[in-house]
């Protein structure tokens, strides 16, 4: 390869976390010659002495990280933002009985908002993150395109949704074209201290701690009866904002058993979270996984983003309505910046208000909107 040919050096502002991926994220940057600064963004302050909020032990461990490879590190505080654009949101959202999901918000309004400004105040040309997932132009239309991570298992596109086309041309992936188990490789073997930090699973920036506790701090909450689908009461819930629709666990009520019914009959079967009324302060739940009302073959998303700027036209995609799910065959019966409207031909399980439909050509990642409604 000529110097020509060579791809620019560029300066990089990398978010380290304290975790491997981003870690990594830095190391590779700086093997391609590009200067790498690193920025650890704290957003969160409430009670960041407590055992669940670990952003002083990440700190410690970015900081690490960023003297092995050798690049300097910022410590950034976006606690304000994070509290005005995110925080406040999931919080409407769950008094609202909707279960939202904070990554996508962080992602749309921290990581690639405010730390994306911060960057290009630092004189950056690019950003990088250590999410899985890949950014492409597409050489006949000019539009940047996000595409789902390599690894399929690690694929963070679903979050990374709502990234426009300004974002998504300041941005760098460089793991999202790595499997895992190679990203842990590569850190062991330039002796990166984090190699083996376990991935997080909390909130995002919030951490990982008892969620029902947490948000008893910050929303009201007021029991009421469980009811079944035939409307006997079961037992009493402690506020609708802490379930979601799907959920098995937590819910304090046994079986029924019916008068006269077999020893090992189906009383016993788990009881699922299937409906929320709010007039009512009722939460409805149904015994079996597959019964009906946790089943739906359409549903309704708004507050739309696009990553091309517009919305596709109808037709079939594919589309994602939790993180955790192979995507399904879908059809576009109608999509505007709005919002737009989805049917399946198979019906989905617990597709929840509040949580992301996103939509899938491929391996392109086309956006999605928040879901509103779903019907069977």
């Amino acid at each position: 390869m000529t110097a020509n040919t060579k791809p620019p050096k560029q300066r990089v502002v990398v978010g380290l976390s304290g975790g491997v991926d981003s870690a990594v994220t830095a190391h590779l940057l700086k093997q391609q010659g590009h200067e790498v600064v690193g920025i650890f963004m704290k957003n969160w302050e409430d009670d960041d002495d407590s055992e669940y909020c670990s952003s002083n032990i990440d700190f410690v461990d970015a900081a690490a990280v960023a003297d092995v490879i050798g690049i300097e590190i910022e410590h950034v505080n976006f606690a304000a933002d994070y509290k005005d654009r995110v925080f406040a949101e999931f919080l409407r959202e769950y008094q609202a009985g909707r279960t939202p999901n904070p990554d996508v918000l962080c992602n749309a309004e921290i990581k690639f908002k405010a730390f994306l400004d911060h960057a290009m105040r630092l004189g950056a040309e690019k950003i990088a993150t250590g999410h899985y997932a890949r950014v492409r132009q597409n050489p006949s239309s000019g539009l940047f395109e996000l595409l789902k991570g390599l690894d399929p298992s690690k694929d963070q596109s679903y979050f990374l949704h709502r990234l426009n086309q300004a974002q998504l041309s300041k941005t760098l992936f460089p793991v999202g074209e790595l499997h895992k188990t190679e990203v842990r490789r590569i850190a062991e073997e330039i002796g990166l201290p984090n190699a083996k930090k376990k991935d997080s699973t909390g909130i995002c920036f919030i951490g990982e701690r008892p969620f029902r506790e947490f948000l008893n701090r910050y929303i009201s909450h007021e029991p009421g009866p469980i009811l079944d689908d035939r409307g006997r009461k079961l037992g009493q819930h402690v506020g609708l904002s802490f379930y979601t629709l799907g959920q098995r666990q937590g819910l304090g009520i046994g079986g029924i058993k019916e008068k006269g019914a077999q020893r090992g009959g189906g009383e016993h079967a788990p009881w699922f979270v299937a409906r929320k009324d709010l007039a009512r302060n009722t939460l409805r739940v149904v015994q079996g996984h597959d019964h009906p009302w946790l089943l739906s073959s359409a549903l309704e998303a708004q507050d739309a983003s696009w990553t091309s700027g517009h919305p596709p036209v109808p037709g079939n995609y594919a589309a994602k309505t939790r993180y955790r799910q192979q995507d399904a065959a879908c059809t576009v019966v109608s999509a505007d910046g709005a919002g737009f409207q989805l049917r399946f031909p198979q019906a989905q399980w617990a597709v929840t208000p509040g949580q992301s439909a996103v939509l899938y050509d491929g391996e392109v990642c086309l956006g999605g909107g928040v879901i509103f409604g779903a019907t069977d």
